[in-house]
């Protein structure tokens, strides 16, 4: 059965929802590699919460299909809960490395990129909750849009490094992914974010 009422608030809280799970974590990854510990652990409560992501993502799936009107195009909605949903599973796919390639220590770039992933869902979530009003979510755009500037600028720091050192080839396999991973959660931040000025710019 459609839905005929718009339901605005459904869909703006499931956004919420979505982007607050997102800096949950983003800062379960850094306390992971603030304290290194117990990383299969940490890995395991970041898997939990990307698979509530999944569940908040197919919630909201389901809702549009049932929503017959809905507050913004529905290719919008689809497409930023999808956004959302990727910056989660790629913090889960960083995490996920860190323990399947037995990474002994994080490295200080590292570490600075995982700081930078909670500075980008934290402005991800002060943007999608000033949803509906689009018009003043652009400061969080562009402060998102800097920060994966600078995650690039620390990703090719982090490789320069890497061929510095001299390192041994198979920590240099690993460390290439691990990091190409951490600088495409910011990339996946920015993807919300350009989503966002989309949306923005469409119903201005």
């Amino acid at each position: 059965m459609f839905n005929f009422a718009p339901h605005k608030e459904k869909f703006f809280d499931l956004f919420k929802q979505a982007a607050e799970n997102a800096l949950a974590g983003a800062r379960a990854l850094k306390e992971m590699l603030e304290h290194y510990d117990n990383p299969e652990e940490s890995w395991r409560k970041i898997k939990d919460l990307e698979h509530e992501g999944d569940r908040i993502t197919h919630r909201t799936i389901r809702s549009l299909n049932q929503t017959f009107l809905t507050p913004i195009d529905a290719e919008d909605i689809h497409a930023l809960i999808t956004a959302l949903d990727n910056v989660m599973d790629a913090i889960e796919a960083a995490a996920s490395r860190m323990v399947l390639f037995r990474i002994d220590e994080p490295t200080a770039e590292a570490r600075e990129l995982s700081d930078i992933i909670v500075t980008s869902t934290e402005q991800l979530v002060k943007a999608v909750s000033h949803m509906p009003r689009l018009d003043d979510i652009d400061e969080y755009c562009i402060e998102i849009n800097r920060l994966e500037n600078t995650a690039d600028d620390i990703y090719r720091k982090a490789i320069g490094r890497l061929f510095e050192n001299g390192t041994p080839p198979l920590d240099v396999i690993k460390w290439l992914d691990v990091y190409e991973i951490l600088e495409s959660a910011t990339d996946r931040c920015e993807d919300v974010a350009n989503t966002l000025e989309t949306v923005g710019l469409k119903n201005s």
